[in-house]
């Protein structure tokens, strides 16, 4: 009678499905943090030059500097730059559309640069009406979505994002945390919801180019007897 064969026992596979879990989580992971890094430095940047034109105000009592007067605009626009930049991708995926348009670091370099000078245009073009500079800046939000963009979610989210904002801002102004000159829309200036956009846009962008970077994981082959 054969004896009967044992097998040494060893380090246990993890199985194909188990392994796509783990990369896709620690994928996510990462892009979240460098999404987060990238709209830290975006804020501490733009809040900058906002503060340096006058447009913002701050406490005199609480604001002595860049980094100890808002301390907290930068950790919230890092958290919403990385949820903007991971719900773009992961929405391109539920509505089965993978966003194919201009898919390179280059593109995505621009499109930060013209974000950054329609930043820079609201905090330092001075225009007679309001209204008349708050068209030109949403049309140059547009052409940017256009530009770098042109796809209905990026647009939708854009829009939402936009209005989002909008209303913490009107909140947050409204309780005394901060304040703009000249508001002309109740408590914010009007070109604010464009700047929002576009930057949902940026940010967008910027997370569909870091998802192209994702782990693939190799389903494992059955053993051949």
């Amino acid at each position: 009678m054969a004896e009967g064969k044992t097998e040494s026992p060893g380090p246990k596979r993890r199985g194909p499905y188990i392994s796509s879990v783990t990369s896709q989580s620690v994928n996510v992971v990462i892009r979240g943090v460098v999404l987060f890094f990238i709209g830290v430095f975006l804020a501490l940047v733009l809040n900058l030059l906002q503060i340096q034109r006058n447009v913002t105000l701050f406490p005199p009592d609480v604001v002595t500097s860049i980094f100890s007067s808002a301390w907290w605009v930068p950790p919230c626009c890092g958290t919403a730059s990385a949820v903007i930049g991971l719900l773009y991708p992961c929405i391109d995926r539920h509505l089965g559309e993978p966003h194919k348009f201009k898919r390179e670091w280059s593109s995505v370099m621009r499109c930060v640069a013209v974000f950054v000078g329609i930043n820079h245009a609201s905090a330092k073009v001075d225009f007679d009406n309001n209204f008349q500079f708050s068209l030109t800046l949403a049309a140059l939000s547009v052409g940017l979505w256009w530009t770098f963009d042109r796809s209905r979610s990026g647009f939708g989210l854009g829009v939402g994002i936009a209005f989002l904002a909008t209303v913490v801002t009107q909140l947050l102004v409204y309780n005394g945390v901060y304040q703009y000159t000249s508001p002309d829309f109740l408590y914010v200036r009007s070109w604010l919801p464009c700047i929002f956009f576009a930057g949902g846009i940026t940010m967008g962008n910027i997370g569909r180019q870091l998802a192209m970077y994702e782990c693939k994981v190799i389903p494992e082959k059955s053993h051949q007897e």
